[in-house]
């Protein structure tokens, strides 16, 4: 998320994050992580685990994703991906959901 400012509601942190702010704290699906202090984007972004980064030049910062208990990732879950397969017919990653799925990519650069 790339921000002009620090100092935003939680409609556009929700926006931005799909994270909730209730008053149990910050909520995507069946994961709260409590504000006890109330929401600010530093703060709910320490609580989070996610990073933000200045860009003094530009005057911007980058808000990045969530990582709780130090991972990367907090879900499994890939976005969906539409790609012709090699006969040009289109292809849905959605449609292996709930499969064990391994995608290898390669670029020539």
């Amino acid at each position: 998320m790339i921000l002009d400012t620090l100092d935003i509601d939680t409609d556009a942190f929700f926006d931005g994050t799909g994270w909730q702010i209730k008053p149990e704290g910050a909520c995507k699906g069946d994961v709260c992580v409590p504000l006890p202090d109330g929401f600010s984007l530093e703060y709910a972004a320490q609580r989070l685990g996610m990073a933000v980064v200045a860009d003094e030049s530009t005057g911007r910062w980058a808000l990045g994703p969530e990582s709780l208990n130090g991972q990367a990732l907090v879900t499994a879950e890939a976005p969906d991906l539409v790609l012709d397969d090699i006969d040009g017919n289109e292809f849905r990653l959605s449609s292996l959901r709930g499969k064990k799925v391994v995608l290898v990519a390669w670029a020539p650069y």
